[in-house]
């Protein structure tokens, strides 16, 4: 299928695989240290949500497969979470590994995407929204969502299953009280109707990377609720000095054809982390000095 985004001019694109992949060929980024971890949602041509080359969140099972078999026929293998962050503690190897994940917990996931992983060899880590799995499908903007039997049937066939909050929520607008339900809860109704340890979470939304205290504050709620490890929407591959509990992603979706796959894999992509973050920087900045200016106009207000 012919795809818009192969035919648009990407300045992500373009930088990519003409200055920052060959740098990284160069230089070794593509370090034998390093992992991948892929990120999808919808496996469908549902284009819901920004139609924008980060951040759609639907990719065609075509293009998929197309994706998965160029994975499969260069040698790349599937590795897990805990895998990946036990080859950073040990120094083992980890060429040719990749983690596949997939937010939502959108059904297309169990029609579309898991037959052609099993075609493939390759597993996955999914994250569930759990207030959007019901007994029957529930559907929110004109998708639908994973069944619980579906999720148990993905499970017993080698499917992990994480943590992707109860509903959704932008944790950084939650108190301290909410935050430990979405973390807490969703976590608990996954392990009750699995009879498994849910061990990852995956943070909704943009992480606020530069919050460090919202960072560290997280961090802590995370490894009390028993948590091992979790990502997040951080651009670039994972590596031993990554935050376990916030690891970065790479993002892959219609947009991508296999050339710009490849750079993504082996560093070339990584960074784009630096614009993202000094974007998120600057956001953050301006809504503190809004924040102040509006206690400043309060204070006078109570003097006056």
């Amino acid at each position: 299928m012919p795809l818009r985004a192969f035919q648009l001019p990407r300045i992500d694109r373009l930088a990519t695989l003409y200055a920052f992949y060959p740098i990284a060929k160069l230089i070794g980024w593509s370090s034998r240290y390093s992992v991948p971890i892929l990120t999808y949602h919808s496996i469908s041509e549902n284009l819901f949500g920004k139609v924008h080359p980060y951040h759609q969140i639907n990719t065609p099972a075509s293009v998929f497969a197309t994706q998965m078999k160029w994975l499969r026929n260069e040698g790349y293998r599937t590795i897990d979470l805990g895998e990946a962050l036990d080859g950073f503690e040990t120094g083992r190897s980890l060429a040719k590994r990749f983690v596949l994940t997939f937010d939502d917990g959108y059904e297309d996931f169990y029609t579309d995407a898991f037959p052609l992983l099993l075609q493939c060899g390759f597993s996955a880590t999914v994250f569930l929204a759990t207030d959007r799995i019901r007994d029957s499908a529930v559907r929110v903007e004109g998708a639908d969502y994973l069944t619980w039997r579906e999720v148990r049937e993905l499970h017993a066939q080698g499917i992990t299953f994480g943590s992707h909050s109860v509903t959704h929520a932008d944790l950084r607008s939650l108190g301290p009280d909410q935050i430990d339900y979405e973390i807490g809860y969703s976590k608990e109704t996954i392990e009750q109707k699995l009879g498994a340890s849910v061990e990852s979470f995956s943070y909704p939304f943009a992480l606020p990377e530069e919050d460090g205290d919202f960072i560290r504050y997280l961090a802590d709620a995370l490894q009390n609720m028993g948590y091992l490890h979790g990502v997040s929407s951080t651009i670039g591959r994972a590596m031993p000095k990554d935050e376990r509990y916030f690891l970065p992603r790479l993002s892959v979706n219609s947009w991508d054809d296999v050339e710009l796959l490849r750079a993504k894999i082996e560093g070339g992509y990584d960074w784009l982390h630096w614009p993202q973050w000094f974007y998120k920087f600057a956001h953050h900045s301006v809504a503190l000095m809004a924040g102040r200016s509006l206690d400043q106009i309060g204070s006078r207000e109570i003097r006056s």
